[in-house]
């Protein structure tokens, strides 16, 4: 199995991991810190490895492969009261376990720190130490984050506590003052074109433009799922904007309306993504991502105000907080075409 010598980016990170390991000086408290995708999961478990041994089975915790996506997909489905008497977690390993997001909301829940207290307070079954892997932990809400705040202050002299997170500041201060922070940073187009070589993936150029310097984006990334998604949140801007007409996105909202597994989420994380692209061009750069469609994100860019993407921005941020109340898709996106194109209309009056 691939150990730490073989970590893709961020080598003084992997650095000073290896020389803790190497030496024996472990913190209890680890925070691991950067974009979606970078590695922090796949780091974090690699330096458990180090420590506790059984690599394979350490990484049978890993979320990307097909059985645990099924699983948490699968308990989406399940009731609340169903989740909270089974909290998700993996462990393989008998000293390694992983926590991660559940349920509808993907979110980190007090029933799953409740039972990593409880299995905190066992002793190591085959060692000296003990990994536990919170994945996403700036997705605990205020009371499941609380009641970590003890452990975090009082950690058995056996047990190293891992936690990641998108930005560590989401993070209560109390657990980032108890805790090493490292954060994790993009990889360099270089590198990402050695991590494509190496993986041997197709359409190289395509997917190190999207992922942003994210391996682990590179390497999941649907293209053909992506361009079609991203089709509709650009044709839904353009309306916005008065480039196109509102019968050309009643047209891609349709299509989006059709594929009922399609999140609200996943739409608008897209929309971000061309928001921030479209401030670039605003500003005489260019597009950080969606380099393939830079023409048509300049022709908006040229349209709309500063007001018009903040408007964007802050209607997105509504609609990620409605998305678990079962809103209506398509007329939420409806309405977001008409509200911009009424701001684009009144800038133009």
């Amino acid at each position: 199995m691939p150990g730490l010598e073989q970590f893709w980016g961020n080598e003084p990170v992997v650095g000073a991991l290896t020389q803790m390991a190497e030496s024996g000086r472990i913190p209890q408290a680890i925070l691991l810190g950067g974009v979606e995708g970078i590695g922090k999961a796949t780091l974090a478990r690699r330096f458990a490895a180090r420590l506790l041994g059984g690599a394979e089975r350490i990484e049978q915790d890993d979320l990307s492969l097909p059985a645990n996506t099924a699983l948490v997909e699968d308990r989406e489905k399940w009731t609340a009261e169903k989740r909270a008497e089974a909290p998700l977690y993996f462990s393989t390993h008998p000293d390694f376990a992983t926590f991660a997001p559940d349920g509808p909301l993907r979110q980190i829940s007090i029933q799953q720190m409740r039972l990593l207290k409880d299995l905190g307070q066992f002793q190591p079954m085959q060692g000296s130490r003990r990994v536990f892997l919170i994945d996403h932990m700036d997705r605990a809400n205020e009371t499941a984050a609380n009641s970590l705040l003890k452990l975090f202050e009082e950690p058995p002299p056996y047990l190293t506590l891992i936690a990641t997170a998108e930005n560590v500041y989401d993070l209560l201060p109390t657990i980032r003052s108890r805790a090493i922070i490292f954060q994790m940073t993009r990889l360099s187009d270089d590198q990402m074109r050695d991590f494509a070589r190496t993986r041997q993936l197709d359409h190289a150029e395509g997917r190190i433009m999207l992922a942003e310097g994210s391996p682990g984006q590179a390497l999941t990334l649907n293209l053909e799922e992506y361009r079609q998604r991203r089709s509709v949140m650009l044709t839904l801007l353009e309306c916005g904007a008065g480039v196109t007409g509102f019968g050309e996105w009643v047209r891609h909202s349709e299509s989006f309306g059709n594929r009922k597994s399609e999140k609200l989420e996943t739409y608008a994380k897209i929309a971000y993504g061309l928001l921030e692209d479209m401030l670039l061009c605003a500003n005489g750069e260019a597009p950080r991502k969606n380099r393939d469609v830079q023409g048509m994100i300049e022709t908006v860019a040229r349209r709309v105000s500063f007001a018009w993407m903040e408007k964007a921005a802050s209607i997105l941020d509504e609609l990620v907080q409605m998305a678990a109340r079962s809103i209506q898709k398509v007329g939420a996106l409806d309405a977001m075409a008409i509200s911009l194109r009424n701001e684009w209309e009144a800038t133009c009056a």
